[in-house]
């Protein structure tokens, strides 16, 4: 199982075979957690909605196209948060600095002053940069879920990109 690709195994879990579900669970609830702390900065929501993604998946398991996995996990993530705030009329302005530490071999690396930067940005923005460059989810996956063309997301991102880099080293 554990060398079955996700689509495959949302293949199985579509089938109703939902013992599958637990090894695309341990594959993917760590980025999906990672995902919603570094858009809302709430850990216990993002707990709560990392729970609530992987119970959508089992309910929603039909609706599954055989498509790209990650692109439909992280679309359900999306829609999962904005219907949070939208529930509880808070929105993604204003957050707190995150602190993102990184242990290494030299001890603790601070991204704080990034993270402001990423704080700076429109929340579509910080989501485009947060899942194209700390998910890693390509331009194609990112089309997807966006609902738009890659070309288009690259240059959305490129220029997020610039705009950041401008934010930060002002801040240096």
């Amino acid at each position: 199982m554990e060398a079955l690709s996700d689509e495959i195994l949302m293949q199985k879990v579509a089938e109703g075979n939902l013992d599958v579900l637990k090894v695309l669970f341990d594959r993917h609830h760590k980025h999906v957690y990672n995902f919603l702390y570094k858009m809302s900065g709430d850990s216990m929501l993002s707990e709560d909605l990392t729970q609530d993604i992987f119970y959508k998946l089992i309910k929603y398991r039909s609706s599954y196209n055989n498509g790209s996995f990650v692109s439909w996990l992280f679309t359900i993530a999306r829609n999962s948060l904005k219907s949070h705030f939208t529930r509880n009329h808070k929105y993604h302005d204003g957050l707190d600095v995150l602190e993102y530490k990184s242990d290494g071999d030299e001890g603790v690396e601070d991204y704080s002053q990034l993270q402001q930067a990423l704080n700076q940005l429109d929340p579509e923005d910080r989501e485009l940069i947060i899942l194209n460059r700390f998910k890693e989810i390509r331009y194609e996956e990112l089309a997807e879920i966006m609902g738009s063309t890659p070309g288009a997301m690259k240059t959305k991102v490129c220029r997020i990109l610039k705009k950041l880099k401008k934010i930060y080293l002002e801040s240096l």
